[in-house]
């Protein structure tokens, strides 16, 4: 059977969680840069560590605490005026450019998000940026109560759109979300955001250079594209 749904991740897919530099460039002045590298590395790392110990917490609270360790890393107070506005910036994450008419072009298929966020910062954030009505499913790792790449977190998907494996695409950019997606079964497509620039990496491609490229674990993606609308070419060929 050909391909019913796609799945995208939302943090670092569809959404750019750098977008949140400019407010903390704002609160945080010159170390800006370095509390929004540390707060989304610390924010992935948290969600590993409690899924590995049991000890699960929903993402606004892992988000919470990665902010406040960003911000004691940086030597910035963590006053609560500053940690409310921050954290308030995750919920209208800007989308990448071309989001919305990648969106727009694949309406003919089920589209879902399947995402660490909880189901509140979620409805919070579609809703804000204008797409929740592209979307036939918005899927929290709430419900599993494990944190992605945990096979139980994948699953959710064919339970919610009522696909099998073989009908589902999902698209992610994060290197350990496809190994996890690949791991559990499904088809996968990686949008290389964190393919090799020409310039010298800077502090803000940090994120770009760990998290956005393939894992070497042997579980590389089915199909390579450079952004969301190449997704359209590619399901015509599925």
């Amino acid at each position: 059977m050909g391909i019913r749904a796609i799945v995208f991740d939302a943090y670092g897919t569809l959404y750019d969680v750098q977008s949140v530099r400019l407010l903390a460039d704002e609160l945080c002045g010159a170390q800006g840069a370095l509390v929004t590298q540390l707060w989304r590395l610390k924010q992935l790392e948290y969600t590993w560590l409690r899924t590995l110990m049991d000890r699960y917490e929903d993402f606004w609270q892992v988000t919470h605490a990665a902010l406040l360790f960003a911000l004691a890393a940086a030597r910035i107070e963590a006053t609560p005026a500053r940690i409310d506005r921050l954290m308030e910036g995750y919920l209208s994450l800007a989308p990448y450019p071309e989001t919305a008419a990648a969106l727009e072009a694949l309406r003919q298929h089920k589209l879902a998000i399947l995402s660490n966020g909880s189901a509140t910062m979620l409805e919070k954030l579609v809703l804000n940026s204008g797409l929740a009505p592209l979307f036939t499913e918005v899927i929290s790792v709430d419900r599993a109560r494990h944190y992605k790449p945990h096979p139980a977190c994948y699953a959710l998907a064919e339970a919610a759109l009522g696909v099998t494996k073989s009908e589902l695409l999902f698209v992610s950019s994060n290197g350990f979300d496809v190994a996890g997606a690949r791991n559990y079964g499904f088809t996968v497509a990686w949008i290389e955001r964190g393919a090799p620039q020409p310039d010298i990496p800077t502090l803000r491609d940090t994120y770009r250079l760990l998290r956005g490229r393939e894992e070497q674990l042997g579980l590389a993606p089915e199909y390579r594209l450079q952004r969301l609308t190449d997704l359209v070419p590619l399901l015509r060929q599925l």
